[in-house]
């Protein structure tokens, strides 16, 4: 079916009137009728009609990106105006992801719930999808990112509601749940894309604070990576899968010295996923005769970087030409 214009004279002018034609076939040729007179319509009103009346089989397979035929649709600029404009895009697509991983429901399992106004498994995932979408501090996310982006429509929490310090006390809140969510982000994107675990990287790296931090005993001053030894830091140790995907993470304090984290790392991942043969990847600066001793002790697999004092014991050995890949 579709719509057709019937003209009419009235009055010595041309007026256009709409009829729904339906096309059908006979023993002489296609043919048309009208099932119905529509009367005048302007361009919203034929479009609807149009959809409404196109019969044309879709296929049940959902496509990314379709092609519509074009439509246009007569406005009048002077009656519209534009205002609170939102990007709709960015969090929406992350709230699609965070579906699919099942964030949500893990959020509200576990965090309990209080007589907050904003569930905290509901701030927790502001937190999430604002790192995905534009990494940045908890100040900016409440005084920038959420008022321009569609987020509180999204999650249903209105703007007022939503101040840098309820975004503090969210990872407050989220923070004692950290080894259980480590735990099931592991195994569940371990489903999604057959990651494995036969290899871990670790290392180290710090981040400093401008002030003294007096509330945060592992705020200490250290070696600093960032050339900022007049400030107080933590370091963080990250272990990762050989396609980089992260697999935990432990803060330690800033003056803790790289190799003596590399026990508490590995038994902490031993305790959390259990022991399995897998091979353990780090620098020279984690090769002390105590660690290399420790990874020995349960027949643990490693390959570490030789600290350049000892490569003169070997030096003979490496310019051997029998190496292969």
């Amino acid at each position: 079916m579709f719509i057709r214009p019937c003209y009419r004279n009235k009055d010595g002018k041309r007026h256009a009137y709409w009829a729904l034609v339906e096309s059908y076939r006979t023993q002489r040729g296609p043919r048309q009728r009208v099932v119905a007179y529509l009367g005048k319509l302007d361009e919203a009103g034929r479009l609807g009609i149009k959809h409404a009346a196109d019969d044309t089989p879709t296929s049940p397979q959902k496509t990314f990106f379709p092609e519509p035929e074009p439509e246009w649709i007569e406005v009048d600029a002077k009656a519209v105006r534009v205002e609170n404009c939102r990007q709709f895009g960015g969090p929406w697509l992350a709230l699609e992801l965070i579906h699919v991983l099942g964030l949500d429901t893990f959020f509200q399992e576990t965090i309990p719930s209080g007589r907050e106004d904003v569930p905290w498994s509901v701030m927790a995932l502001v937190l999430v999808i604002a790192r995905l979408c534009e990494p940045s501090s908890e100040l900016s996310i409440a005084e920038n990112f959420s008022r321009k982006t569609a987020l509180c429509d999204l999650l249903g929490v209105p703007q007022q509601k939503l101040y840098d310090n309820r975004l503090y006390r969210a990872l407050d809140t989220l923070l004692p749940h950290k080894a259980k969510l480590e735990v099931f982000l592991k195994e569940k994107l371990g489903e999604l894309f057959e990651l494995e675990y036969d290899l871990l990287l670790y290392d180290v790296t710090s981040t400093y604070f401008e002030g003294d931090a007096k509330s945060n005993p592992l705020a200490q001053r250290g070696y600093s990576r960032d050339k900022r030894g007049d400030c107080k830091q933590v370091t963080i140790g990250l272990v990762v899968s050989r396609c980089g995907m992260p697999l935990g993470y432990e803060v330690f304090a800033g003056n803790r010295a790289d190799m003596t984290t590399m026990q508490e790392i590995v038994e902490t991942m031993e305790a959390r996923y259990g022991k399995s043969n897998r091979i353990w990847v780090m620098d020279r600066g984690m090769a002390s005769e105590e660690n290399i001793e420790f990874l020995k002790e349960e027949n643990r697999r490693y390959i570490v970087g030789t600290p350049k004092s000892m490569l003169k014991k070997f030096e003979q050995q490496l310019l051997d030409e029998d190496w292969h890949a």
